[in-house]
């Protein structure tokens, strides 16, 4: 039994005929235009990567500055 992968599924609600044609193993006639999707995808990888680092080392700093302000408020209350 074959195994279905999200992607065929994917493809056969888009377009049911480039499904079969690939079923089939015939080769897509534009090739230019599949590898700058995946360019494109591959740029929009790193940057949602590079948002979640950025939004990690932001609550770091935040955590990190709250933890000052409560040292400093203590330290001029005591």
């Amino acid at each position: 039994m074959k195994i279905l992968r999200a992607s065929e599924v994917s493809g056969y609600s888009f377009c049911q005929r480039a499904w079969w044609y690939a079923l089939q193993g015939a080769v897509s006639q534009n090739q230019a235009e599949l590898a700058g999707g995946s360019q494109y995808h591959a740029r929009h990888g790193r940057s949602v990567l590079t948002a979640g680092c950025l939004k990690t080392l932001a609550y770091g700093l935040l955590l990190l500055a709250l933890a000052a302000l409560t040292i400093w408020l203590l330290g001029s209350l005591l």
